[in-house]
């Protein structure tokens, strides 16, 4: 049987998405009652980082152990593809020795023939087009907090970045609005928006996306390997950022989320990211939950092995 990956939030139909995020539910009572419970035990994860990461490598990590498995941390300095070796190389070998493979990346190309080489689930821990786990836990956070996603309005602000490509595949597929605020020459992908028909609508500030909507979201304005760009950055992106203003526009139970790490006067206002409305550190927990279901679900490991 063909593996299925998951490399955007379209690879799975929107009924996947639903049940999984309803079993990312489940999953976090589980584990905040104490309760254990192994699907993957002697499996094994190999977790491949090209970029470096806190909440990626520690929720992969620590919901594979939680599934009774095991992860293997691989860099390029400690693998051959940091020497030159073929993608598709890589792919063939460690997917015969290893039962689920996670990529965060620079080129989404990269992940891509990964996965055309690969004999395992590959999964899409990060790459400079996409960010689809992080976009697992969001929506995990607002049906927690709020019910459905369905029918409501999102707005983004800030960079038309790989969290706003996610953003947008999610509109599609959850069923809500887009609203986009992003400075010029810095909107995302014009295809991807394209692709998303109605379901994205792009503002011209910050104010006008935020009028209403039911979750304020942004994320950093130099992402990695942007570094050398951020005094630009910041001149292009000041009329951007998240501030009581901002989410006082927005509806009166208005969420705030970002996927950290978090620049507080950048961004967005210490006073938004510290405040009430704020979930981002049940955002940020979310991803081992949401993660855990998306492996159980990739492995089929609910149903019985032979």
């Amino acid at each position: 049987m063909t593996a299925r990956h998951f490399l955007t939030l379209l690879d799975l139909t929107p009924a996947e998405l639903e049940a999984l995020i309803a079993r990312a539910i489940e999953l976090k009572g589980l584990q905040h009652a104490g309760e254990i419970y192994e699907p993957l035990k002697n499996r094994v994860l190999g977790m491949v980082f090209e970029k470096s990461s806190t909440r990626t490598r520690v929720s992969f990590e620590t919901g594979m152990a939680q599934f009774g498995g095991h992860a293997i941390f691989l860099s390029p300095r400690d693998t051959q593809l940091g020497r030159g070796e073929p993608i598709e190389d890589t792919a063939r070998v460690l997917s015969r020795m290893v039962d689920v493979i996670m990529i965060r990346t620079y080129e989404h190309d990269k992940i891509e023939r990964f996965a055309a080489h690969s004999r395992v689930p590959v999964i899409n821990a990060l790459t400079d087009l996409y960010h689809p786990c992080q976009l697992l836990a969001d929506i995990q956070t607002y049906v927690e907090r709020r019910g459905t996603i369905r029918g409501r309005t999102v707005a983004w602000i800030g960079d038309g970045n790989n969290m706003c490509h996610s953003y947008i595949n999610a509109a599609r597929q959850f069923g809500f609005t887009l609203r986009t605020a992003c400075p010029s020459g810095y909107e995302p992908n014009a295809s991807i928006v394209r692709a998303a028909g109605s379901a994205v609508e792009p503002s011209d500030s910050a104010a006008t996306a935020a009028a209403g909507a039911d979750l304020v979201v942004t994320d950093v304005w130099a992402s990695m390997g942007q570094e050398e760009e951020q005094n630009r950055r910041a001149r292009a992106f000041a009329d951007y950022q998240v501030t009581e203003a901002v989410m006082a526009v927005a509806s009166d139970d208005a969420l705030f989320m970002h996927c950290l790490p978090a620049h507080r006067g950048e961004e967005v206002a210490a006073e938004v990211i510290d405040g009430p409305q704020s979930v981002v550190w049940e955002e940020a927990e979310n991803r081992l939950h949401a993660q855990k279901a998306l492996l159980e679900f990739l492995m089929d490991a609910r149903q019985p092995r032979p």
